[in-house]
């Protein structure tokens, strides 16, 4: 047994849960293992150790911190991302280009992406997300070149200790069938199926304090067929806690691609193939109508944010706001790091808390439109409900020892004291300062410990460069 103790944090953030988020101050968490065990004020913990532990108040603890100046939360759930997309940042965002012009860019440079690329760029974008905070990743890898695998990015996920929740893409509708990728980044339908079933088979852990859970995600309407859609479906729905994911309503072009080649809304036909329930969840939805936010309410199907994203590539403002007002489960996602260019989910928080401020078309842009504490329950608790888990974002007896730690007495917060919880996403998002995953130190004192990123980083920069240049463009 391994035991951790962390005391007097300025506030111990027990649960983000908006306006009711429990807070203590000056609190103390206790771990054995990989569990909390205990959580309280710290003056109360001689008590409640010679009370119910006297064996660790006689022997002590492994590892002791002091998070004095610190505020400690749960983990940061990351719902939607691609991590393979460090390798390209800042291509085509920079010029303003939207999704669909983007997307037709970009794709020839991933069809060069090698097994070693998707090993490295995930190492590079999970060890960003860990130091902003986050616990829990959700990816979506949708195209698979040159004999690359899921199993790249897993192997990777277990080398930087993430709680990994990846999802076996796909993309089989290509330009010669009406779809958007061109054909040379699709797979065949069969082969897309047996993948899938190889890749739950392998690794999915539906256990309690799982760190390894596999989604079926095929792409969108327009990368896809219909008869992947349901057959994906089936399959996930054979598999206790797997899983469906997919982009749908993110930008007015595909709204118009769904009318023409379905003759429905996306949101009219993911609920014709049955993508709908708490096995579900859909990456961006900035576009429903007020009919269907009813009806994701209604199916309990899930919603991932990714406000940086979406202004980056001027898909539009999610009515995050009117989904949450109607109880749809909203999560928070980095998305892509080719469409958001950073790894940083406080500062996505702190996205998402703003972007609700400046208003959606219809409605008065409030400055309570959505508060600092809802932005962090979205990137917590959200997430880990959208993802299905009720063992993690939450700091109680029992619960995955996965929580973070920021820095509130340096510079960037100085003055902001009043309100310390607030302060994480009204100041400049900090990185953390401690990051605890599965009761392990990840980041300690703002260093990441579970390996050195400078190699890392080089040999990630030599593969973009190197795939830049197969592609045909300058770098």
């Amino acid at each position: 047994m391994t035991t951790l103790l962390i005391k007097n944090t300025d506030v111990l953030v027990t649960k983000c849960d908006g306006p009711t988020s429990a807070e203590i101050k000056q609190g103390a968490i206790l771990v054995e293992n990989n569990r909390i065990v205990w959580v309280g004020p710290t003056a109360e913990l001689e008590r409640y150790l010679a009370e119910t532990r006297p064996d660790l108040a006689r022997d002590g603890f492994n590892q002791t911190v002091d998070a004095s100046g610190c505020v400690v939360i749960p983990g940061l759930v990351n719902c939607h991302h691609h991590l393979y997309q460090t390798l390209t940042r800042t291509v085509g965002t920079g010029t303003g280009m939207v999704l669909f012009d983007w997307l037709k860019f970009l794709y020839p440079i991933w069809a060069e992406m090698t097994p070693e690329a998707v090993y490295v760029s995930a190492k590079i974008g999970l060890s960003e997300l860990v130091l902003s905070g986050c616990t829990t990743v959700a990816d979506h890898l949708y195209l698979y070149p040159n004999g690359s695998k899921i199993d790249d990015e897993i192997r990777a996920a277990q080398e930087v200790g993430v709680r990994f929740h990846p999802t076996r893409g796909s993309m089989s509708l290509g330009q010669s069938q009406g779809g958007l990728p061109p054909d040379r980044v699709c797979d065949t339908e069969p082969d897309i199926i047996k993948d899938c079933i190889r890749a739950i088979e392998t690794f999915h852990d539906p256990n309690p304090l799982s760190m390894l859970r596999i989604g079926v995600a095929p792409c969108s309407p327009f990368s896809v067929t219909e008869a992947l859609m349901r057959e994906s479906v089936e399959l996930a729905r054979q598999y206790p806690l797997v899983n469906l994911h997919t982009h749908l309503a993110e930008t007015k072009d595909e709204e118009r691609f769904c009318l023409e080649m379905f003759g429905k809304r996306p949101l009219e036909y993911a609920e014709s193939l049955n993508w709908a329930g708490e096995d579900v969840w859909f990456a961006h939805m900035v576009h429903p109508n007020e009919a269907e936010v009813d009806w994701l309410a209604q199916t309990h199907s899930g919603v991932c944010h990714c406000p940086t994203s979406n202004m980056l590539l001027a898909s539009g403002i999610a009515p995050v706001r009117q989904m949450l007002d109607k109880n749809v489960r909203v999560g928070l996602g980095v998305d892509g790091s080719a469409s958001n260019d950073g790894n940083h989910m406080l500062g996505e928080a702190r996205q998402a808390m703003l972007l609700q401020r400046v208003g959606w078309p219809g409605f008065e842009s409030r400055a309570d439109r959505l508060t600092a504490r809802e932005a962090l329950s979205i990137a917590t608790v959200g997430g880990a409900n959208v993802l299905r888990r009720d063992d993690i974002a939450e700091l109680s007896p029992g619960k995955a020892a996965d929580f973070v730690a920021f820095r509130v007495d340096d510079l960037p917060h100085a003055g902001s004291l009043a309100d310390p919880v607030a302060a994480l996403l009204t100041c400049a998002p900090p990185r953390a300062w401690l990051s605890v995953i599965n009761g392990r130190i990840v980041v300690e004192d703002g260093q990441f410990l579970p390996f050195d990123l400078r190699p890392v980083i080089d040999r990630h920069n030599q593969l973009s460069r190197e795939m830049m240049q197969r592609a045909g463009v300058t770098r």
